[in-house]
Formats: structure tokens, sequence, C-alpha cells
């Protein structure tokens, strides 16, 4: 007759105030429940990732010059040809006169060369010289205005500007970026796999990604692991498609679940487990409509918000999926 009590006192003290109202009840108030049954779900492994765009570009400067006029911001919808930026150009406007003025001289000489040519008055190499010159000077022009052409800063995809790196005002130097624009519709999930994982991962066609922030799930619509492996930490880089999904943005962490196989299991919505340092325990309704806070062992996450119950429920039974409102209905029964 003492081997109860002496039970309930080991509970008590081995998992704290917390949980020691194990053995309590109270009358459910129309809790949230489901009963548990065995039923075959998806075995995954999860694996940490980061959302990047598929077509991705970063817009950098080409002349040097300060920045004049700022046209969009992070955020903004722009369209291909969209005007994005002025920097300076009158450094490239000096340049494009003096390699005018080269041309324009250059031309001159050469048809002079040419006239005193047919007159019998100038070699064929001197012609030929100037005709080099004339090209060379032809060339600095062309390139002079491509340059200043540089100055006005336009958007290469349609897209939505992740980034402005620079301000008005600043100086822009070729080679410094100024935007970075992506493509909302094509994005990825990039994973890391290790190598022990890398037998599995050659069969995996199937994947749900995570959001934890956003509060999704959404499946994977294709699954590519790259052929080659990092040499420094012996992992290789798996490439997850999405459809489209206007909250998510480049940079965003995701959770990617691989399927790997499928098997018959008890599980238990991972929302309605209450976790106490290392116990974990849900709230169980009787038949008689009484709840409890049963300790569970529970075993890997499966399916899709799904955690394996190795001990401690049976099938059948109901849980309350909101362990928040039977907290309370527990602490304050009718």
């Amino acid at each position: 007759m003492r081997k109860p009590l002496i039970f309930s006192l080991f509970a008590a003290l081995t998992l704290g105030p917390s949980l020691a109202s194990m053995a309590a009840v109270a009358v459910a108030q129309s809790l949230p429940v489901v009963t548990v049954q065995r039923h075959r779900v998806d075995l995954t492994f999860p694996a940490e990732s980061l959302v990047e765009a598929v077509q991705q570009a970063t817009v950098g400067a080409q002349v040097a010059g300060r920045v004049l006029e700022v046209k969009v911001d992070a955020g903004q919808v722009v369209k291909k040809g969209d005007l994005l930026m002025r920097i300076d150009a009158r450094e490239a406007e000096e340049v494009v006169r003096a390699a005018t003025a080269q041309y324009a001289n250059a031309k001159i000489n050469y048809e002079r060369s040419k006239t005193l040519r047919d007159q019998k008055f100038l070699s064929p190499a001197a012609v030929d010289k100037a005709k080099a010159d004339f090209d060379a000077a032809t060339a600095n022009r062309a390139a002079a205005g491509a340059s200043q052409s540089h100055a006005t800063i336009v958007a290469p995809i349609n897209g939505i500007v992740a980034r402005r790196h620079a301000e008005l005002g600043d100086m822009a130097t070729p080679g410094k970026p100024l935007f970075t624009i992506y493509e909302p519709g094509g994005l990825r999930v990039t994973a890391s796999v290790p190598q022990y994982r890398l037998k599995d991962m050659r069969s995996v066609k199937t994947a749900r990604v995570e959001f934890p922030e956003l509060g999704k799930w959404i499946e994977a619509v294709a699954v590519n692991l790259l052929p080659t492996a990092d040499a420094t930490t012996h992992v290789s880089q798996v490439r997850v498609s999405l459809p489209l999904l206007p909250e998510a943005t480049p940079g965003m962490f995701a959770r990617v679940h691989f399927v790997v196989g499928q098997a018959e299991k008890l599980t238990v919505p991972a929302v309605a487990v209450v976790r106490r340092g290392e116990v974990a325990a849900v709230y169980v309704e009787s038949a008689d409509n009484r709840l409890s806070l049963r300790q569970l062992r529970l075993g890997d996450a499966v399916g899709q918000g799904e955690i394996e119950v190795l001990a401690g429920l049976a099938s059948g039974e109901k849980v309350v999926t909101d362990p928040v409102k039977a907290g309370i209905a527990l602490k304050n029964p009718r």
C-alpha cells in the first residue's frame, strides 16, 4: 500500500513542481483534442538551410563618380531597363570630348595621307600608320562613350531590390556594388548534408520545407544533390526548389525535411508536447472528459509536425493539442 505514495513523491521530486501535477485531474472544458492512432508516416531527416534566389544580380559601378540621384530603394519592384541611379559623369564627359577630338584629327590625317599617296608624295607605310592611328582613335572614342553611358545605372533583370549598397552623395568606384536585385518567382533553399547521409540522399525525390518564422510547411518542387563535397567540412550541397511563396525572401532560415521512407508509428502533434528540461509530457483527456498530464518517451520527428511516441500513450487515447489552455484548465478545475 505504500508503493504508490513513494512513487508519487519520487515523481514530484524528479519532475519538479511544473510536472508534479501529473496525477492531478480536471474536467476538460471544450479543449481541442486529437485521437492518436498508429498510422503510416514519412520518415525524414532534417537539415538546416537558407533561402536563396535562383536568379539574382548585383549591380556594380563601372565608372568613378559621386552618386547624384537615387531612384529606388530596397523592397521596390523594378523592370529590366528601369533607371536605378545616376553617377556624376563630368570626368567621363571630358574623356569623351578628348577622344572625339583625337578621332576627328586622326580621321583628317588619314584622309590627307590617302590623298598624298595618290599623288605619289607619301609612302604606303606612312598611310598604314595613319590608318592605324585612325582605328585607335575610333576605338578610344567608342570606349569613352561606353564609359559615359555607365554613369546611368539601370536594372539588368525584372525583380525586387533586395538591398541598396550606396546612398546619395557616396563615392562610386569601379566594381563597388550598388544594388542587389532578385527574381521572386524563382526561389530555392540550399542545405548541407553530411557524407554518411549521401547513400540515402541519392534516392530522395521528395522533401518538405519548414519555415518556422512563417509557421508554414511547403512541398518541394524538386530535390537536386550536387555531385561535389566540401573538402574541409565533408558535406554536400542539396538544392531544393520551391513553389511561388511571396512571404519568403533570400537569406531567410528554413529547415528541409528529406523523405527517406515510410513506416507505421504512433505519433503526437509536436505542438501538443510540453517540455520541462529533458522531460516531455502531453495533456490526455480520459473517456469521462477528465484531464491529466502524462509523461512520454519520445522518438524522432516524423511526418509533418509529428513526433514518434515510444512509451506513455496507447492507440485510441485523446491528446489535447493546446497545452496552454489545458494547463489553465488543470490549475483551475471546475
